[in-house]
C-alpha cells in the first residue's frame, strides 16, 4: 500500500505557484509606477522569473507526488495574472499607450486570448491521466516569454527608448491568434529515452550556452522563442500537406472505383 505524502508537502508546489503570482503582480505594479524607463526592464525580468517558477511548480508536484486539482486550478489562475495581464500591461505602458483606445484593445485581446487558451487547456486535459505530447495552441508562458525577450533585447540595444508601436501591435495580435489557434506545439515531455535523443538535447544545450555568450541572453531568448513558434508552424504545415495528400489519394481511389463500376454497369447492360 502506497503511503500518502505528508499534508505539508502539498504546500511546496503551491509556494512556487504563489511566487509566480507575486512576480506577475510585481511586474504590473512596476510597469505602471512611472518611475522611468528602467521599470520596463525590471517588469520584464519579473515576468521571466514567473516563467521559471511556473516551470518548477509542476515538476516539484510530480517529484513529490503531490499533484492535485487545486494545484492545477491555482496554476491556471496564476498564469492569467503573470502571463496574461502582466505582459499586456507591460506592452501597453512600454509601446502602445500613445495609441489610445487601439492600444487598450490590442492588449485586451492578448489578455483575453490568454485566458481562453488556459480555459481550453483545462477542459481538454481534465480527463487525461497522462501529460499530452502536444499543446493545442501556443502555450501562454511562451507567449509571455516572447514579449519579455523583445523588451529585454530592446533595452540592451536601445537603452531606455520606448518600444516600436507597429511591431509590438503586430506581435501582440499574432501571439493572441496563435494562443487560440489549433496549431500543435510539442511539450517535449515524451522524448524517446535513447542515446541519440540525449546527444541532441546536450548539443542543443551547448548551442544555447554559446548563443548566450556570443549574443547576450536577451537575443538568445528571442531566438529560442522564435524557433519554438516556427517549429510548431512548420510541423502544422507539414501535417496539413500530408493530410491533403491522403485526401487527394483517397479521392483518386474513389474516382477509379466509380469508373470501374460504370464500366461494369455498361458491360452488364450490353450482355
Amino acid at each position: 500500500m502506497r503511503r500518502k505524502p505528508p499534508a505539508l508537502l502539498f504546500v511546496l508546489p503551491n509556494l512556487f505557484t504563489v511566487s509566480s503570482i507575486f512576480c506577475g503582480f510585481y511586474a504590473i505594479v512596476t510597469s505602471m509606477d512611472g518611475s522611468g524607463p528602467d521599470r520596463f526592464y525590471r517588469a520584464a525580468v519579473a515576468i521571466l522569473f514567473a516563467v521559471v517558477f511556473d516551470c518548477a511548480d509542476g515538476r516539484v508536484a510530480r517529484m513529490t507526488k503531490t499533484q492535485s486539482d487545486f494545484g492545477v486550478q491555482l496554476d491556471s489562475l496564476a498564469d492569467v495574472i503573470s502571463f496574461g495581464l502582466a505582459p499586456a500591461l507591460l506592452v501597453y505602458e512600454w509601446a502602445l499607450r500613445s495609441l489610445g483606445p487601439a492600444g487598450i484593445a490590442i492588449c485586451f485581446i492578448y489578455a483575453t486570448c490568454g485566458a481562453l487558451r488556459l480555459a481550453r487547456f483545462n477542459v481538454m486535459t481534465q480527463d487525461q491521466s497522462e501529460s499530452p505530447a502536444y499543446f493545442t495552441g501556443l502555450p501562454i508562458p511562451v507567449a509571455a516569454a516572447s514579449i519579455v525577450s523583445l523588451v529585454l533585447a530592446h533595452y540592451r540595444i536601445g537603452g531606455g527608448n520606448l518600444g516600436n508601436q507597429p511591431v509590438m501591435a503586430v506581435v501582440m495580435l499574432l501571439l493572441s491568434m496563435l494562443m487560440v489557434s489549433s496549431i500543435h506545439y510539442r511539450t517535449f515531455k515524451k522524448l524517446p529515452q535513447h542515446r541519440l535523443t540525449m546527444a541532441f538535447v546536450l548539443f542543443l544545450a551547448m548551442l544555447v550556452v554559446v548563443a548566450a555568450w556570443k549574443t547576450g541572453f536577451s537575443l538568445m531568448l528571442v531566438s529560442l522563442c522564435a524557433a519554438f513558434i516556427a517549429l510548431g508552424l512548420a510541423e502544422e504545415l507539414i501535417l496539413q500537406v500530408r493530410r491533403l495528400g491522403v485526401h487527394s489519394y483517397r479521392g483518386l481511389e474513389e474516382e477509379a472505383d466509380d469508373e470501374e463500376d460504370e464500366e461494369d454497369t455498361i458491360r452488364d447492360s450490353q450482355v
